[in-house]
């Protein structure tokens, strides 16, 4: 069969169409990135939409559509989801994938409790470094720390010699010392692997004395302010003074703010976005002198 994949929205490349193409590799089939004017030749074309709110409009009726922008009980099927990743198809030279499913939390504007549930252990570190190759990693896992086995975890890591980017960020809400001194031990990096970063989340103003802790004891284990990137989600409950506070007082401890946007219809959250994600016009601007 001629298989078409239909990436409408990842970041980077997606790990259900990757196991999808070697799953149908595996059977023989040719499998290539779905073009529109070969539409007629196609035995199946599969589709992932990540974000509700990203374009579908090149999804066509007869494709097979999953992903959480579409609906969160589709999940790939038994013998798909055991494939490893089919990395040609991106052309992806290190490794992508999930240590652990779930989160501890049940927070109103995320999906993953609802799609995985509390957190449980997934793959090794071990079976999840598929291209030797490369010493580099990107895991998935929406609470690493959270993780029945993160230590575990974090040891392989270590022995593997591997440099890993928590690509959905860390908790540093519940972060303890020993997670903290854990972290500080292994080679953390940024989504590209050109130098050491790692992100948290900033969601809600109230959580500001939690956040400062973990900061601190952070810092206390080792890692420097500039290494630390913190998702700001600004438009869901937060006015834009809470929005600017959050932003501020990281800027001022000498971390590096990341805006997320609720709503990117809104005018003022688009607008903010730009200005903060921008680092060098944030840095020299006024959010009122700003004209972007």
């Amino acid at each position: 069969m001629k298989i078409g994949l239909l990436d409408v929205d990842s970041k980077i490349p997606n790990l259900a169409l990757m196991k999808i193409s070697q799953w149908h590799k595996s059977k023989g089939d040719d499998v290539e990135f779905y073009m529109p004017l070969a539409r007629h030749l196609y035995d199946k074309v599969y589709a992932s939409k990540i974000f509700n709110f990203s374009d579908g409009s090149d999804i066509q009726p007869e494709m097979i559509v999953g992903g959480t922008g579409i609906d969160l009980k589709i999940s790939l099927p038994s013998g798909v989801d055991e494939m490893l990743p089919d990395y040609s198809i991106y052309n992806y030279p290190h490794n992508i994938g999930f240590a652990m499913r779930g989160c501890r939390f049940a927070c109103k504007f995320c999906v993953v409790p609802e799609k995985e549930g509390r957190p449980k252990s997934a793959d090794t570190i071990s079976d999840l470094w598929t291209q030797r190759s490369s010493d580099f990693l990107v895991l998935l896992d929406n609470d690493f720390f959270g993780n029945p086995e993160w230590s575990d975890r974090i040891a392989e890591i270590k022995k593997l010699g591997l440099k890993v980017n928590f690509n959905q960020g860390l908790n540093i809400r519940l972060i303890s010392d020993r997670q903290a001194e854990a972290l500080a031990s292994v080679n953390f990096r940024n989504l590209s692997g050109t130098h050491k970063e790692v992100y948290f989340a900033w969601d809600q103003i109230k959580d500001e004395k939690v956040i400062i802790r973990g900061i601190n004891r952070v810092i206390k284990a080792g890692l420097k302010p500039y290494q630390m990137q913190f998702y700001i989600l600004v438009g869901f409950d937060s006015s834009p003074e809470e929005d600017m506070h959050r932003v501020l007082m990281l800027r001022d401890l000498g971390c590096r703010p990341y805006v997320m946007p609720y709503d990117k219809k809104d005018r003022y959250q688009r607008r903010f976005t730009r200005w903060v994600n921008h680092k060098g016009v944030f840095n020299s601007c006024s959010f009122e002198d700003y004209t972007g």
